[in-house]
């Protein structure tokens, strides 16, 4: 009897690999999914589970589906891209230099300028006694 391909293992690696390339080439462009890679790191827990299922079914099913060699090792190639990408996007992101330009904690904010929901320019010295809440985003972009 002939032995089927495992797709599972197959299309599993290559959607680890799809998640690790389009994080660079598209999805840090913009700032929901660079910040937080969360679509990257659903993709790598699809790929990883369909690598899961193909390596389960190479082993248990050893006389009908191939995949006992090539599972494991994709599956360990995939686990060492994961690692590699977790470490690049949250280990390097917390070592950003400090911005020395950026007001420090309990300091006075610079005065400026800005356009309300209805286009009129407001100045922050003219809401001097009440709240305001202030929100830098710092990237690294």
């Amino acid at each position: 009897m002939k032995r089927s391909w495992n797709w599972h293992i197959y299309a599993g690696f290559g959607v680890v690999v799809f998640a690790f390339v389009s994080y660079f080439l598209f999805f840090s462009q913009f700032p929901l999914t660079r910040d937080v890679p969360w679509l990257n790191l659903l993709l790598f827990a699809l790929g990883l589970g369909l690598l899961g299922i193909g390596s389960r079914r190479g082993w248990s099913q050893r006389e009908h589906y191939r995949g006992r060699i090539a599972g494991p090792t994709l599956t360990a190639l995939s686990a060492l891209v994961l690692g590699f990408f977790l470490f690049y996007s949250f280990s390097f992101s917390a070592q950003l230099p400090e911005s020395r330009g950026a007001p420090k904690v309990g300091e006075a904010a610079p005065d400026f300028t800005l356009p309300d929901q209805q286009g009129k320019p407001v100045k922050l010295s003219e809401l001097r006694g009440q709240p305001v809440l202030l929100v830098f985003y710092r990237g690294y972009w």
